[in-house]
């Protein structure tokens, strides 16, 4: 492919800034991509092709820029450059650091984040969307292939945010990738919306936390040619969730009966690793808001049981992570299940745990509570840590949790004595103890 701009190239920003050009970095369906540098840092420049370089797609930038970001996690338009000479025009934004990983990369295995960053990178996506839909916009083509996360930290970027549009407005032509697409689009009966995100929303979480797509089951066994009338059948008419627990038609099979994995084996192997609430907010987001897009899952829905599922997070004795489910405790009469380890199968202890509300956070070795825990106007912030679980200085038997709030908080003992807890100090992790952080009481159990 010959190359749009060459390295030491100069082209203008609207806002008058020079823009040199480094290196190609890659191309697509619509343009080039190249290192450069503006404004004294390294940025992104993306130069669109003749055929992509419409009024629409000016237009549509010019509108994005002055709008601004919904947040930091988008990398997006900051000015458009045009270059005497060449024809088109392009746009400039931040770069993407090396240490951000497509998800193509997770669900092939190239990375094998734990399942903390896992849950940290679906919190930052489902946020980041929510206040895309916010300011009244929509992503158009959530899917796996703009996603980005670190897979250290959980950390995410979105990348191809020249293709946002304004709510229900048709705008390009753009209707998603096809496998992230709702079925309403696929059949062609409606246009990209913020409810047709939600349900691209919906797959992109199942593929971080299943590694398969949703609707990828036993069915495609029948199918000679995946070809595009075959997906449309799939992902647009005939739509069945793999774990839909009133449809089998469409079921995952495990690894003895499709070696390949091409009908679901690898997500079957991970649903069962997830607590219930988890996999029943999945179950209504591909058999209710598969069928009735406005009854499809929410943002906050998926924030709020994101949230829980890293307050259930605790480790097996082999040092497994496993997690708390509260129906499999209800049906047990007290008791985990087993680890989903296969080397061990053992059935963990459960470490002390605290109830704030209605939530339940696993006190396990490196657990932390945040705002989201303490304050009702601060969820899902898990920016810094109130309260961080330690080790005795002397005791390596005893274990409390330390206040590190900048607030004193108020315990009440297992034995009815109170106790002042200043910042710095720690409340020993023991049953019934209670504690006053303020605007919030826990109680420790075990």
């Amino acid at each position: 492919m010959n190359e749009l701009l060459q390295p030491g190239q100069l082209v203008q920003s609207r806002s008058g800034h020079p823009c040199k050009v480094l290196k190609f970095l890659g191309g697509g369906g619509q343009g080039e991509v190249y290192k450069a540098e503006w404004c004294g840092g390294e940025y992104a420049l993306k130069w669109y092709y003749d055929n992509s370089a419409t009024t629409d797609q000016r237009a549509a930038l010019e509108t994005l820029i002055s709008e601004g970001k919904p947040s930091e996690k988008f990398l997006w338009p900051e000015d458009l450059a045009e270059a005497s000479g060449v024809q088109g025009f392009g746009y400039i934004m931040r770069l993407r650091p090396s240490q951000y990983k497509s998800l193509v990369d997770l669900v092939t295995g190239r990375i094998q984040p734990m399942f903390l960053s896992l849950i940290a990178a679906g919190l930052e996506f489902t946020r980041a969307f929510r206040l895309l839909h916010n300011k009244g916009l929509c992503y158009r083509d959530i899917s796996f292939g703009n996603a980005f996360l670190d897979p250290d930290t959980g950390d995410v970027l979105i990348c191809d945010n020249d293709n946002v549009a304004i709510n229900r407005k048709s705008q390009g032509g753009l209707l998603g990738t096809p496998d992230f697409m709702a079925p309403e689009i696929v059949r062609m009966e409606a246009l990209p919306s913020n409810k047709t995100d939600l349900y691209s929303l919906a797959v992109l979480l199942f593929y971080i936390f299943h590694l398969g797509h949703p609707l990828v089951g036993k069915r495609v066994l029948n199918i000679r040619c995946w070809d595009l009338p075959a997906r449309n059948e799939v992902f647009g008419n005939k739509p069945v969730f793999i774990f839909d627990p009133d449809d089998d038609s469409n079921a995952a099979l495990d690894l003895a009966h499709d070696p390949t994995g091409e009908t679901g084996g690898t997500a079957l192997i991970n649903w069962n690793i997830y607590p219930r609430f988890f996999r029943d907010t999945f179950i209504k987001a591909f058999t209710t808001g598969v069928r009735e897009p406005d009854a499809r899952v929410t943002e906050l829905e998926w924030l709020d049981t994101l949230a829980n599922l890293r307050d259930s997070l605790f480790k097996c004795a082999c040092g497994t992570p496993n997690f708390y489910d509260p129906e499999m405790i209800k049906a047990s009469g007290g008791q985990p299940a087993p680890c989903w380890s296969q080397s061990c199968r053992r059935v963990p202890k459960l470490p002390f745990r605290i109830r704030i509300g209605k939530a339940v956070v696993m006190l396990n070795a490196d657990s932390r509570l945040y705002p989201h825990h303490m304050d009702d106007g601060r969820h899902f912030d898990f920016s810094k840590p109130v309260a961080e679980v330690v080790r005795h200085p002397t005791d390596p038997n005893v274990w409390g949790l330390k206040n590190v709030s900048g607030d004193k908080w108020v315990a009440t003992l297992s034995n009815g004595a109170l106790k002042d807890v200043e910042q710095g100090r720690s409340v020993p992790l023991a049953t019934n103890t209670k504690i006053n952080f303020g605007k919030v009481e826990g109680e420790i159990r075990y």
